[in-house]
């Protein structure tokens, strides 16, 4: 079976821009889709109705939440000691891979990424606890991968002064735990040359957003791309989404 699986981060809860939020749901056909920053679950319930996505979950000022076309068997979000934002789990009725969301702490600093490391680090831990066989870990990373080149002439001059304090690079310590817990990043699997950006739409020179999977299983994720269509993507949120799709078994 496949499962195309869309991470999105919506901006802000995604208020008064639902139609083009849908647009962009509806044009990539997900089966599932992870958001962040879907703070109201009002509006989570409206892009439920317009996307045809007729299962969905959202809590009030929780950043994470989900759409998805086929039955849940189960979610409930966890809040890790460590983590700004509790992540979200989610269990298919019928396929064997259960989904992860997140979304790290954002800002530009070393101070701040050491903040994420700790955050994913909490993450891997509740993982490690049981045994949760396939799935996902997808979301709003807020984190470079290493040897990934930073582009601070293109950002705004607050997060180049947050730079310049670090020593004018961002350390990848978030995004190397995933790798040393042997997880693949399924952009980079997929695309061993290239950028995918996904930050910011009107000039995207950053990848924020990942979707990893344990590379036991690596074989099984079959595309990852940035989706940039239709029209809308751009000016729907910051973020544009990341579309994977995989075979569950």
């Amino acid at each position: 079976m496949t499962l195309r699986l869309l991470s999105y981060n919506v901006r802000f809860g995604g208020t008064g821009r639902e139609g083009p939020l849908a647009a962009v749901i509806r044009a990539a056909q997900p089966d599932v889709v992870v958001l962040q920053e879907a703070t109201d679950p009002v509006v989570v319930a409206r892009l439920s109705e317009s996307a045809g996505m007729p299962h969905w979950g959202a809590r009030p000022g929780y950043s994470t939440g989900f759409l998805s076309r086929l039955p849940v068997a189960h979610h409930e979000w966890h809040r890790a000691p460590a983590a700004r934002h509790p992540f979200l789990e989610v269990t298919l009725a019928d396929h064997r891979c259960r989904v992860f969301g997140l979304h790290l702490s954002a800002w530009f600093s070393n101070w701040s990424e050491r903040r994420r490391a700790r955050e994913i680090r909490a993450l891997m831990d509740a993982i490690r606890h049981e045994d949760r066989g396939f799935h996902v870990v997808a979301g709003d990373f807020n984190a470079m991968a290493p040897g990934e080149r930073l582009h601070v002439g293109r950002m705004p001059a607050w997060i180049r002064a947050m730079v310049w304090l670090s020593g004018n690079d961002i350390a990848r310590e978030t995004i190397q735990v995933m790798l040393d817990e042997k997880y693949t990043d399924g952009w980079r699997h997929l695309h061993p040359e290239g950028e995918g950006h996904t930050f910011p739409t009107w000039d995207p020179h950053v990848r924020l957003d990942y979707i990893f999977a344990p590379t036991r299983w690596a074989s099984r994720l079959s595309s990852c791309e940035v989706f940039m269509a239709p029209a809308e993507a751009k000016g729907a949120s910051d973020h544009y989404p990341l579309l994977m799709e995989l075979a569950d078994e």
